[in-house]
Protein backbone atom coordinates (compact mmCIF):
# COMPACT_ATOMS: atom_id res chain seq x y z
CA UNK A 1 0.00 0.00 0.00
CA UNK A 2 0.91 3.12 -0.73
CA UNK A 3 1.40 6.42 1.85
CA UNK A 4 0.47 9.75 1.20
CA UNK A 5 3.04 12.50 2.26
CA UNK A 6 0.67 14.72 4.47
CA UNK A 7 2.43 18.04 2.77
CA UNK A 8 1.17 16.96 -0.53
CA UNK A 9 -2.03 16.10 1.26
CA UNK A 10 -2.42 19.34 2.88
CA UNK A 11 -1.25 21.17 -0.27
CA UNK A 12 -3.59 19.51 -2.19
CA UNK A 13 -6.69 20.26 0.03
CA UNK A 14 -5.52 23.54 0.30
CA UNK A 15 -5.17 23.70 -3.36
CA UNK A 16 -9.15 22.09 -4.38
CA UNK A 17 -10.52 24.93 -1.64
CA UNK A 18 -9.19 27.84 -3.18
CA UNK A 19 -10.18 26.88 -6.55
CA UNK A 20 -13.97 26.02 -4.79
CA UNK A 21 -13.87 29.98 -3.65
CA UNK A 22 -12.30 31.62 -7.02
CA UNK A 23 -15.12 32.13 -7.93
CA UNK A 24 -16.78 33.89 -4.78
CA UNK A 25 -13.79 35.94 -4.41
CA UNK A 26 -13.86 37.08 -7.83
CA UNK A 27 -17.24 37.95 -7.92
CA UNK A 28 -17.15 39.89 -4.73
CA UNK A 29 -14.33 41.47 -5.67
CA UNK A 30 -16.26 42.75 -8.72
CA UNK A 31 -19.12 44.01 -7.00
CA UNK A 32 -16.76 46.16 -4.33
CA UNK A 33 -15.72 47.78 -7.65
CA UNK A 34 -17.65 50.85 -8.19
CA UNK A 35 -19.33 51.52 -11.10
CA UNK A 36 -17.67 54.55 -13.46
CA UNK A 37 -19.75 57.62 -12.94
CA UNK A 38 -22.36 59.11 -14.64
CA UNK A 39 -20.99 62.69 -16.36
CA UNK A 40 -22.76 65.73 -17.74
CA UNK A 41 -20.97 67.26 -20.33
CA UNK A 42 -22.23 71.11 -21.22
CA UNK A 43 -21.44 71.74 -24.52
CA UNK A 44 -21.04 75.37 -24.89
CA UNK A 45 -18.62 75.10 -21.51
CA UNK A 46 -16.73 72.26 -23.63
CA UNK A 47 -16.52 70.50 -20.34
CA UNK A 48 -18.25 67.46 -17.95
CA UNK A 49 -19.70 69.81 -15.41
CA UNK A 50 -21.15 67.89 -13.02
CA UNK A 51 -20.35 63.83 -11.85
CA UNK A 52 -22.28 61.64 -10.15
CA UNK A 53 -22.69 58.15 -8.56
CA UNK A 54 -23.99 55.53 -11.22
CA UNK A 55 -26.44 52.82 -9.74
CA UNK A 56 -28.98 50.33 -10.74
CA UNK A 57 -31.59 53.16 -11.67
CA UNK A 58 -28.97 54.79 -13.95
CA UNK A 59 -27.98 50.92 -15.05
CA UNK A 60 -32.25 50.17 -15.96
CA UNK A 61 -32.35 53.92 -17.34
CA UNK A 62 -29.96 52.95 -19.83
CA UNK A 63 -30.69 48.99 -20.56
CA UNK A 64 -34.43 50.62 -21.15
CA UNK A 65 -32.79 53.04 -23.90
CA UNK A 66 -30.83 50.23 -25.15
CA UNK A 67 -33.89 48.01 -25.78
CA UNK A 68 -35.85 50.84 -27.09
CA UNK A 69 -33.18 51.45 -29.56
CA UNK A 70 -34.20 51.66 -33.31
CA UNK A 71 -32.44 52.51 -36.74
CA UNK A 72 -29.61 54.77 -36.99
CA UNK A 73 -30.02 58.36 -36.32
CA UNK A 74 -29.61 61.51 -38.63
CA UNK A 75 -25.81 62.30 -37.83
CA UNK A 76 -25.36 65.21 -35.64
CA UNK A 77 -23.61 68.67 -36.41
CA UNK A 78 -22.00 70.98 -34.10
CA UNK A 79 -24.90 72.96 -32.54
CA UNK A 80 -24.76 75.06 -29.69
CA UNK A 81 -28.68 74.26 -29.18
CA UNK A 82 -27.68 71.10 -27.82
CA UNK A 83 -26.83 72.31 -24.82
CA UNK A 84 -25.81 68.38 -22.74
CA UNK A 85 -24.57 65.05 -23.24
CA UNK A 86 -24.88 62.81 -20.40
CA UNK A 87 -22.76 59.61 -20.22
CA UNK A 88 -23.52 56.28 -18.67
CA UNK A 89 -21.26 53.94 -18.31
CA UNK A 90 -22.43 50.18 -18.33
CA UNK A 91 -21.86 47.68 -15.44
CA UNK A 92 -20.95 44.93 -18.65
CA UNK A 93 -20.83 45.20 -21.82
CA UNK A 94 -24.75 44.73 -23.26
CA UNK A 95 -25.43 44.27 -27.02
CA UNK A 96 -27.42 46.15 -28.99
CA UNK A 97 -28.77 45.63 -32.30
CA UNK A 98 -27.20 48.56 -34.91
CA UNK A 99 -27.84 47.34 -38.75
CA UNK A 100 -27.81 43.78 -38.78
CA UNK A 101 -25.62 42.96 -36.23
CA UNK A 102 -24.89 42.60 -32.94
CA UNK A 103 -22.70 45.45 -30.77
CA UNK A 104 -21.46 45.59 -27.66
CA UNK A 105 -21.42 48.74 -25.64
CA UNK A 106 -19.77 50.00 -22.58
CA UNK A 107 -21.26 52.87 -22.64
CA UNK A 108 -24.45 55.05 -23.53
CA UNK A 109 -24.16 58.70 -24.35
CA UNK A 110 -27.56 60.70 -24.76
CA UNK A 111 -27.59 63.90 -26.92
CA UNK A 112 -30.87 66.15 -25.94
CA UNK A 113 -30.77 69.00 -27.99
CA UNK A 114 -33.30 71.45 -27.88
CA UNK A 115 -36.16 71.32 -31.12
CA UNK A 116 -34.59 67.35 -32.04
CA UNK A 117 -35.29 64.19 -31.06
CA UNK A 118 -33.24 62.50 -28.46
CA UNK A 119 -30.05 60.18 -29.60
CA UNK A 120 -28.15 57.83 -28.13
CA UNK A 121 -23.97 57.39 -29.14
CA UNK A 122 -22.46 54.07 -28.58
CA UNK A 123 -19.24 52.65 -29.91
CA UNK A 124 -18.65 49.22 -30.59
CA UNK A 125 -15.66 47.02 -29.37
CA UNK A 126 -13.45 48.70 -32.27
CA UNK A 127 -14.60 51.93 -30.71
CA UNK A 128 -16.85 52.87 -34.17
CA UNK A 129 -19.53 55.27 -33.45
CA UNK A 130 -23.10 54.51 -33.97
CA UNK A 131 -25.96 57.46 -33.39
CA UNK A 132 -29.46 55.62 -32.86
CA UNK A 133 -32.75 56.89 -32.52
CA UNK A 134 -34.73 55.49 -29.62
CA UNK A 135 -38.33 55.65 -27.77
CA UNK A 136 -37.25 56.22 -24.13
CA UNK A 137 -39.10 58.19 -21.41
CA UNK A 138 -36.04 60.81 -20.38
CA UNK A 139 -38.29 62.27 -17.51
CA UNK A 140 -37.19 59.34 -14.46
CA UNK A 141 -33.00 59.68 -16.16
CA UNK A 142 -33.52 63.91 -16.22
CA UNK A 143 -35.29 63.99 -12.54
CA UNK A 144 -32.67 61.79 -11.13
CA UNK A 145 -29.94 64.09 -12.34
CA UNK A 146 -31.76 66.87 -11.19
CA UNK A 147 -32.80 68.68 -14.46
CA UNK A 148 -35.55 70.40 -14.97
CA UNK A 149 -36.73 70.09 -18.63
CA UNK A 150 -37.91 66.42 -19.04
CA UNK A 151 -39.14 66.73 -22.64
Amino acid sequence: MRTINRAALLALATALALMALLPHLASAAAEATPLRPVQVFDVKAGKVVKTLDNDKQYQDIAAAWLKSAGGPAPQLGPDDKCGFVYRIPLEGAMMVKVRDEQVPVQDVFLFHCEGKQPVLLVFDAKHRPFLLEFNGDLKPFLSKIGERSGK
